[in-house]
């Protein structure tokens, strides 16, 4: 059985991937690449997704980006020499459908309003739906049913966020994520210059206006006849002091995203950048009576020209999505020549490990093999462990199977969080909950913190086609970080798996058996020119595993046993003859 792994455009590159954000080890970047530099991990790495905190962001841990400078606070122009020398390959984040109201482009959309030449990088949401449904009581304009009905919500409500223009009106802009609008704290200095308040009057009107927009957000039913002042002059200085969080929508109509896009890719080329993850791509192409997510052929377009622009400046495209399986969409995005996220193994892992099979996780290898599909893939990473894609769909009226069934699926996310994970859900236009999404834990913490499970799945990770992609609390076997967890707010529940190890740490973990056990493996993975070669997956029982790469004389072979968890890999070339690496 042949693996057609090699890049479908011929960039794509090879190795072993690290993936951490900037301030996952240590404080800064700087201490990453300490780490990478320490002879334990010579020869482990040929790739390092570093995550968007690497930019200037302001929300959800780097994917709200304000801009693609890097961010001077964790990231240094030595730190990307540093990683050149060491000969590693740079994987970053293009958020391809959103960016931060903090953006240069939105800030001067608020500043200009009408007249701002940012007027249509974002998508005015009544403008957008013109003639496709009726204006509401609160200024937005109702989509009709049948394409209401079509939109695919990440959070409850409308996808609005209104912006306050220069005449004092509000716009309603396309905010298909996360949004917040707060007021700071007014002060009687604020309000001196109305004309006819007192000072005293000043002080007790700040701390009342102050108090009502903490409790209703807004100022419009405030009641002030008993003051000097006018309505329309407290407005006036209430909302020149609102601040705005959250990602604004992209209109990808304006040739001017299309020019931003082209200068972002060639700067992150310059930073030393191979691949480009294209996080929220299906998002990007909207139009009315289409869904909002992955309509086509829109799509494809968008991401054909968006390939275009990457070639130019030698990138490869990384498409992020997810869906379910039966809905075969990662089939569409290989079919279209680009390499794919394997958001499926995660949860086939855990599956094979928790119940002795290897039935789900062997049909899913031969589909890449067969498919030719390039794939990078994963255990933990970023977010949480998928189970939305590995369930079926009804596509057409037709039921298509998922790699696990839903009663399977269910079963998994109860020991997940029987183990103490955490689950995150995705809604509808009603607000009502329509699928489970991710579940939130460390991957060893998903395993029921068990070394030998944890072994294994690294083990079987790297014996899998495509790039094997590494969280690095993965490698030091992190536990769920419940304290983060409870402190975060809305996306509280990923920081359960993105613990910070401070050095002392990285150095505990360095002398643990697991830790360098994982290291031995990766380094083989990394080095051994048997993965560039071909795979077979040998008949065997259910509950064991049996792979073989095999490159003219390098060779390495992984066999398994999925009851009791105990593995040996098997590699031989022609310059180091025979080795055995036991684990039991």
């Amino acid at each position: 059985m042949t693996n057609k792994t090699g890049p479908i455009d011929g960039r794509l590159p090879k190795g072993v991937m690290f993936n951490a954000y900037p301030d996952s080890i240590g404080r800064n970047l700087a201490d990453t690449v300490r780490l990478l530099r320490r002879p334990e991990l010579e020869g482990c790495f040929s790739l390092f997704y570093i995550l968007p905190t690497f930019f200037h962001s302001d929300l959800d841990r780097g994917f709200s980006i304000v801009d693609y400078d890097f961010n001077e606070e964790l990231v240094t122009a030595e730190d990307i020499d540093a990683i050149r020398e060491l000969g590693l390959a740079l994987k970053f984040d293009l958020v391809l459908n959103h960016l931060s109201v903090g953006s240069p482009q939105f800030q001067d959309l608020l500043e200009h309003g009408d007249e701002s030449e940012y007027r249509d990088f974002f998508i005015d949401w009544n403008e957008f739906w013109r003639g496709e449904g009726e204006m509401g009581s609160e200024g937005h304009v109702i989509p009709n049913k049948e394409h209401l009905d079509k939109l695919f919500m990440r959070k409850p409500g409308l996808p609005i966020l209104d912006v306050r223009f220069p005449d004092g009106k509000d716009r309603p802009y396309w905010n298909t994520f996360y949004q917040k609008v707060s007021y700071p704290e007014l002060s009687p200095e604020d309000l001196q210059e109305i004309e006819g308040l007192t000072y005293e009057q000043a002080e007790t009107l700040s701390r009342i206006c102050t108090e009502f927009l903490e409790t209703h957000g807004h100022v419009d039913g405030l009641d002030v006849d008993r003051f000097s002042c006018s309505k329309d002059d407290l407005v006036r200085i209430v909302e020149r002091k609102r601040r705005y969080l959250g990602q604004m929508d992209l209109n990808a109509r304006s040739e001017k995203v299309w020019a931003f896009y082209e200068d972002t890719l060639s700067k992150l080329g310059q930073f030393g950048a191979r691949m480009i993850r294209v996080d929220a791509f299906a998002y990007l192409h909207k139009q009315p009576g289409e869904a909002n997510f992955f309509n086509k052929p829109g799509t494809w377009e968008y991401l054909e020209r968006l390939r275009q622009i990457a070639g130019r400046h030698d990138l490869v495209l990384l498409p992020e999505i997810h869906s379910a399986y039966g809905h075969g969409l990662h089939e569409e995005v290989a079919g279209e020549g680009f390499p794919i996220y394997d958001f499926f193994l995660p949860g086939l892992v855990i599956d094979a490990l928790d119940r002795g099979t290897n039935t789900q996780l062997l049909r899913w290898a031969r589909e890449i093999v067969a498919r030719g599909i390039c794939t990078i893939n994963m255990l933990g990473c970023h977010d949480g462990i998928p189970v939305l894609d590995l369930g079926g769909k009804v596509v057409d009226g037709v039921q298509r199977e998922g790699l696990l069934s839903d009663e399977e699926i269910e079963a998994m996310i109860g020991r997940i969080l029987d183990r103490g994970g955490r689950v995150k859900n995705l809604y509808g236009p009603d607000g009502k909950k329509i699928a489970y999404y991710q579940v939130n834990a460390t991957f060893f913490s998903a395993l029921g913190e068990d070394e030998m499970k944890m072994r294994l799945a690294r083990a079987i990770q790297l014996f899998m086609p495509g790039i094997p992609q590494v969280w690095y609390l993965d490698l030091f076997a992190g536990r769920n970080d419940y304290l983060a967890a409870d402190r975060g707010s809305a996306g509280g529940h990923k920081e359960i798996n993105r613990t910070t190890l401070q050095m002392d740490a990285v150095e505990a973990g360095l002398h643990r058996i697991l830790v360098r056990d994982q290291l031995r493996l990766i380094r083989l993975r990394n080095t051994s020119a048997a993965f560039d070669g071909t795979l077979t997956i040998h008949d065997a029982e259910e509950h064991e595993l049996h792979m073989t790469w095999a490159n003219d004389e390098s060779v390495a072979s992984l066999r398994a046993n999925l009851f009791d968890f105990t593995f040996d890999v098997t590699h031989r070339d022609a310059a180091s003859g025979e080795t055995r690496l036991s684990y039991r």
